[in-house]
């Protein structure tokens, strides 16, 4: 015989986050497995997703998706005269050469970058912030940083700091 149990015996309380439900929720269903690993991962990707949203809401703005504010942004921080060959780009912004060539692309498309051949191998090529390009990345990173310091605004300076320690350490192990 079933035993007449309401749904709210099963389910996990309403205050709890999005991620502490499905916890809760395995907890439940899987006892045997351990998800403690879902309160830091699973905010962590949650997180993220957030803050890219916030953060495209300024490229938008610009006009850019985040990849060409990627590229811009290392043309900008190379100094002047604001120029880095493809490879140095792609190693720059972490993504493959491939889709490096597709950024340039549309930037070059948009008047943002030029191309030329480097003057120290006539094969390689150099790609180079326009005056149009710097004015935008500067604005644009201008309103970034803004951005930046809203979201991190929503901890305190304490929290940040430890915050940043923390990341840092755990990305650096897990580069290595």
């Amino acid at each position: 015989m079933e035993a007449n149990v309401s749904s709210e015996e099963h389910d996990p309380p309403r205050d709890l986050d999005r991620v502490a439900r499905i916890q809760a929720d395995w907890r439940r269903e899987r006892p045997d497995l351990d998800v403690g690993p879902q309160g830091v991962i699973g905010r962590l990707h949650r997180l993220a997703d957030r803050l890219g949203a916030e953060l495209r809401l300024v490229y938008d703005r610009y006009g850019l998706g985040e990849g060409e504010f990627d590229v811009l942004c290392a043309l900008r921080r190379a100094g002047e005269p604001f120029e880095r060959a493809p490879g140095e780009l792609a190693a720059h912004t972490m993504v493959t050469t491939g889709a490096m060539t597709k950024r340039i692309d549309r930037l070059e498309r948009s008047g943002l970058v030029t191309r030329r051949r480097s003057a120290d191998d006539q094969r390689g090529r150099i790609v180079a912030l326009t005056s149009a390009g710097c004015d935008l990345v500067d604005r644009a990173f201008t309103e970034h940083m803004r951005n930046e310091r809203r979201l991190l605004d929503l901890v305190t300076p304490e929290e940040a700091a430890v915050l940043e320690t923390l990341l840092a350490t755990w990305l650096s192990r897990l580069e290595d």
